[in-house]
C-alpha cells in the first residue's frame, strides 16, 4: 500500500451535525452524493436535519436542465417545472436509491425543490461562488421547519424509510 503525504479534504467539520439519534451527518460527502444522485435536477443542495430525526435536502435546481428533463418549453415557469411529474418522480427515484445505502445519516427522507435561487446579497453564496450552508439554513429556517414538519405538504417530496437499525 502506497501512502501519499498531504491532506484529504472531506468537507468542513463545522457543517457536520448530529441527528436526534446521535448519528453524525457528514454534510460535505452527503451533499456531493446527493447532487450526483439527483442529476440533472440538482445544481446544489443544502443538507438539513440538525437536532431532528431525519435528513432533509433543500435542492437548488438547475431549471433549464429540469425543463429539458420534463420536455417542457424553455419559457415554462419554474413552479410548473418543479412540480412536473417527471421531475418529482426523478427526485423520488434518487431518494430511494440513496436510502438503500443504509443508515439514516446517508440519505434524505425529505426534499424541497427551491423555486428561489440562493442569494449572494443575503450571504447564501460565498465570494468564490459556493453555497454557504449555514447562511441558507439561517435565512430559510421557516422552510426547513416546514420541510421537517409532520404535517403533509405538497411542496415536500418524501420517500418511505427503511426499517431502523436494530
Amino acid at each position: 500500500m502506497t501512502r501519499k503525504a498531504g491532506l484529504l479534504f472531506d468537507g468542513r467539520v463545522a457543517e457536520d451535525f448530529k441527528l436526534l439519534t446521535g448519528t453524525w451527518v457528514h454534510v460535505g460527502s452527503l451533499r456531493v452524493k446527493g447532487i450526483d444522485a439527483l442529476s440533472p435536477i440538482a445544481q446544489d443542495i443544502v443538507v438539513t436535519g440538525h437536532d431532528r430525526d431525519q435528513i432533509g435536502f433543500l435542492v437548488f435546481p438547475n431549471i433549464p436542465e429540469c425543463r429539458k428533463f420534463a420536455e417542457l418549453p424553455d419559457d415554462a415557469p419554474a413552479d410548473a417545472v418543479l412540480t412536473h411529474p417527471a421531475v418529482v418522480r426523478r427526485v423520488r427515484e434518487a431518494m430511494t436509491i440513496m436510502a438503500q445505502a443504509g443508515g439514516s445519516s446517508l440519505f434524505p427522507a425529505r426534499v424541497m425543490l427551491m423555486a428561489e435561487p440562493p442569494s449572494m446579497e443575503a450571504g447564501e453564496i460565498t465570494d468564490k461562488g459556493y453555497i454557504n450552508q449555514r447562511a441558507v439554513r439561517t435565512r430559510r429556517a421557516d422552510l426547513i421547519h416546514w420541510l421537517h414538519a409532520d404535517v403533509p405538504n405538497k411542496n415536500v417530496i418524501t420517500v418511505g424509510l427503511p426499517p431502523r437499525d436494530r
